[in-house]
């Protein structure tokens, strides 16, 4: 017999003798290759939890359901609507109830006049609307009000588990152990496997946050649409004056819209500078928001 062979028996005796030391209780596996059931059933959490604001109609501060009228003639101040029983300036969602389409501006109070239809409209609301001129339309103008809501952000929650579920004692029986001084090779690459994938799963949710704004609102929200190339439309003038902008579809009771966004922004300077720009292309009533 070489000393090449003697050494393997000498391993595999020495191999047997560590593995019936396990089976007798005299050695102690790892707690990662413990097949301990508590270890297996351990929830993995990883998820986290955005606040985002979202626009909430407050029907019991101001809603009314009547004829608007636009006067065919140019106004200021963007999208807007004025009634006679405001007591305070609003943000509303003022819909067409005769085309489905809807826009979201600003409420202010009129004088009240003996003739023609109580609710006034302006050229720019009128338009988003599908008014006519001289032509009166029923209107819905609720007002609005913004509430933070929490949603889970998604995480990669399976790759753990997976990694837990191989490194688990359920896979390593007797019967499996017994059979390795038959191939005296396995022992050597079966370390590497385990080994391997454990520092991949710790790398990726690190990089998650690395890329958030200091800011708290780091965006400005130009105006929601209705109609989603008019979204598209006011996006790319906002990237034609050098601004990042997004288009974002979401859903209210079953009514789908496009929110325009700008940003996200690294600095108070730099949202600043950012909303000045927007409101000079036209958007008066754009505003601060987390996303």
């Amino acid at each position: 017999m070489g000393i090449a062979e003697g050494r393997k028996v000498w391993l595999a005796l020495a191999l047997a003798g560590t593995l019936a030391g396990c089976e007798d209780g005299g050695l102690q596996l790892p707690g990662f290759l413990s097949a301990d059931d508590s270890a297996a059933a351990a929830p993995v959490t990883g998820g986290t939890t955005e606040l985002v604001e979202v626009d909430v109609e407050a029907p019991e501060v101001f809603q009314v359901t009547e004829a608007g009228l636009w006067d065919g003639r140019p106004s200021l101040g963007g999208v807007w609507v004025a009634h006679p029983d405001v007591d305070d300036p609003e943000r509303v969602i003022i819909r067409n109830t005769e085309n489905g389409q809807f826009v979201i501006g600003a409420l202010f109070r009129r004088e009240r006049e003996s003739v023609g239809p109580a609710l006034q409209v302006s050229s720019d609301a009128a338009e988003a609307l599908g008014m006519l001129a001289g032509a009166p339309a029923e209107l819905n103008v609720t007002a609005l009000r913004r509430e933070a809501a929490s949603e889970p952000a998604p995480t990669d929650a399976t790759a753990p588990e997976a990694v837990l579920d191989e490194a688990s004692g359920g896979e390593i029986t007797t019967a499996e152990l017994d059979a390795a001084p038959a191939m005296e090779p396995a022992p050597a690459p079966a370390a590497a496997p385990t080994l391997a994938p454990a520092p991949a799963p710790a790398s990726t949710p690190a990089a998650v946050p690395a890329s958030a704004s200091p800011l708290d609102r780091p965006y400005i929200q130009i105006g929601i649409f209705s109609v989603e190339e008019n979204a598209g439309n006011a996006a790319t003038a906002m990237r034609a004056n050098g601004l990042e902008a997004s288009v974002i579809r979401q859903e209210s009771q079953g009514t789908t819209f496009w929110r325009v966004v700008v940003g996200p922004a690294s600095s108070t300077a730099e949202r600043d500078a950012d909303l000045e720009t927007v409101k000079g292309l036209g958007f008066t009533d754009a505003y601060f928001t987390r996303n």
